[in-house]
C-alpha cells in the first residue's frame, strides 16, 4: 500500500513542494507575523502589568473585544467539524482536498478562543477557580468541558487523518526530519488492517465530533441566554448561536482557501467547483441566519417589553445603530446577491461574500454583548465602551499567531491529503468500471 502511495507522490509532487522547500515569500511572510505576534504580546505584558484599566472595559461594561472574539473564534472553529466530519459522513467526495485545512481550522483557533477568556480575566490564573470551585448548575464550567472535549476529538480527528502522509514522508528518506515521522506514524506501514482500523477510528471520531460540535457553540451562548439581561435571556441564543457559528467558519475556510491556493499554487487541487459547493453552502447559512436573526428582533419587538426595547432601539436608531445596520449589509446585503446567482458564485465571488461575512460576523458578537450592558436595571449613568489600542493590539496579535501556526504547519506536512486524494482517484475509477460493466458486461470478461 505505501509503495503504491510513491508512486501518487512522483504524480502529485506539488503537494509536497511547500514542505520540501522554503522561497523568499516563506520567511518574509514568518518575519512580519512574528513581529505582529511580539506586537501583541507587548500589548497584553502591558495590560498584565498596569491591569484592565488599560482597556475600555469598567465595572458596568466588564466584557468587550476579548468576549467577542471568544465567541467569534470558538464559532469559527465549527467550520472543520462540518465540513470535514459532516462531508465525511455523508460521503461528499469533493471535500476530500479542503478536510485537512479545515481542520488545521478548528485545532488552532480553538486556542485563541480559550485564550480570549484568559486574557479577558486579567489574571489568569483565576481560570483555575472555574475547575477548584466548579458547580455544575455553572454555564461556565459547561463551556469549560464542552470546548476541553471539543479541542481533544477535533485534535484526535485532525492527527488520525495525518498519519497515512506522515508514514509517506517517513519512507521518502529526508535524513533531518525522518526521525520526527518515525515517532508521529506510529508504525504505521500501510497494511491492509492497519488501513481497515484507521478508517474505521476515523469515521467512528467523526460521528463524536458532530454532537460535541453542536454542543459547544450552544453552551457558548448560555453564558448570555442563562441570565436576566435584557436581550440575553432569550431560548432562541442556542441555535442562533450554532448557526452564526457555521456561517462564519464557513467564511472562514474559503479565505484560506484562496489564499493556499494562491501562495502554494494549488490549483489544480483546490477548484472552482470546491468553492461553488461552499458558496452554496454559505448561502444556505446565510438564509439561515437571516431567519434566526429576524425571530429574534421580532418576537422582541412584538413583546415589547420596556426594558428591552431600550437596548432594542439602541441597536436599531441609537449609538449602536451604524454598526448594526453595517454588520446586516456585511452578513446579508453584499454577500447574498453574489452567492445566489450561480455566475458569480466563482473564487472571487465566495472570497468576497466570506471576507464580508466574517467582518458583519464579528461585528454581529459585537452587537450581542455590548448594548446590553450599556443600559443596566438602576439609574445609574450609561457608560461608555471604546475598544483601546492594547485590545485591538491584541486581537492582531491573535489572528497574526493563527496564521503563523498555520504557515509553520504547512512546513512539516502536506496541506492536502495525499493519501485522500489517492482514495478518492481509486474510487472514482472503480465506480467508471462497474457503470460500464452494468450496460457493456462483455467488458467483465
Amino acid at each position: 500500500m505505501m509503495n503504491k502511495e510513491h508512486v501518487l507522490v512522483d504524480r502529485e509532487i506539488a503537494l509536497l513542494e511547500h514542505v520540501r522547500r522554503s522561497g523568499k515569500g516563506f520567511y518574509i511572510t514568518v518575519s512580519i507575523l512574528t513581529a505582529l505576534v511580539l506586537w501583541g504580546i507587548y500589548a497584553y505584558l502591558t495590560q498584565y502589568q498596569t491591569g484592565l484599566g488599560v482597556t475600555g472595559l469598567s465595572r458596568q461594561i466588564f466584557w468587550g473585544v476579548y468576549i467577542t472574539n471568544f465567541v467569534f473564534f470558538i464559532g469559527i472553529s465549527h467550520a472543520g467539524t462540518f465540513i470535514s466530519a459532516v462531508l465525511r459522513v455523508v460521503k461528499a467526495e469533493w471535500r476530500r482536498p479542503i478536510s485537512r485545512l479545515s481542520e488545521l481550522t478548528t485545532v488552532f483557533i480553538l486556542f485563541f478562543g480559550v485564550g480570549s477568556v484568559l486574557i479577558d480575566l486579567g489574571r489568569p490564573d483565576r481560570m483555575l477557580y472555574a475547575i477548584r470551585y466548579a458547580h455544575f448548575r455553572s454555564p461556565l464550567l459547561w463551556d469549560v468541558c464542552s470546548i476541553a472535549t471539543y479541542l481533544t476529538v477535533s485534535s484526535i480527528c485532525l492527527y488520525l487523518a495525518l498519519i497515512p502522509d506522515i508514514a509517506l514522508m517517513r519512507d521518502l528518506g529526508w535524513k533531518k526530519r525522518q526521525w520526527f515521522y518515525e515517532i508521529l506514524s506510529l508504525g504505521f506501514t500501510g497494511t491492509e488492517k492497519q488501513w481497515h482500523r484507521l478508517e474505521k477510528a476515523i469515521t467512528i471520531m467523526s460521528i463524536i465530533v458532530i454532537p460535541v460540535m453542536i454542543t459547544v457553540h450552544t453552551v457558548v451562548s448560555y453564558v448570555f441566554a442563562m441570565t436576566i439581561q435584557p436581550m440575553w435571556h432569550s431560548a432562541i441564543f442556542g441555535p442562533y448561536f450554532v448557526a452564526g457559528a457555521l456561517f462564519s467558519g464557513i467564511a472562514t475556510v474559503i479565505t484560506i482557501m484562496a489564499v493556499i491556493r494562491k501562495a502554494y499554487h494549488l490549483e489544480n487541487y483546490l477548484k472552482p467547483v470546491h468553492f461553488y459547493n461552499l458558496g452554496t453552502l454559505l448561502l444556505a447559512m446565510t438564509l439561515l441566519w437571516v431567519y434566526f436573526t429576524l425571530g429574534e428582533y421580532v418576537t422582541t419587538f412584538y413583546g415589547n417589553e420596556p426594558v428591552h426595547m431600550e437596548i432594542f432601539w439602541s441597536k436599531l436608531t441609537g449609538k449602536f445603530a451604524p454598526l448594526f445596520w453595517l454588520h446586516i449589509v456585511l452578513c446579508f446585503v453584499i454577500p447574498f446577491p453574489i452567492l445566489a446567482n450561480p455566475k458569480t458564485r466563482t473564487i472571487k465571488g465566495t472570497v468576497i461574500a466570506s471576507i464580508s461575512v466574517n467582518i458583519g460576523m464579528w461585528l454581529e458578537r459585537f452587537i450581542i454583548i455590548v448594548p446590553t450592558l450599556t443600559r443596566q436595571r438602576i439609574s445609574v449613568e450609561q457608560a461608555l465602551y471604546i475598544p483601546t489600542w492594547v485590545e485591538w493590539s491584541i486581537f492582531l496579535g491573535c489572528l497574526s499567531f493563527f496564521s503563523l501556526l498555520y504557515v509553520l504547519f504547512t512546513k512539516f506536512f502536506p496541506i492536502i491529503p495525499i493519501w485522500e486524494m489517492q482514495e478518492g482517484r481509486e474510487k472514482a475509477v472503480t465506480k467508471v468500471e462497474d457503470r460500464i460493466k452494468s450496460y457493456l458486461p462483455e467488458t467483465g470478461a
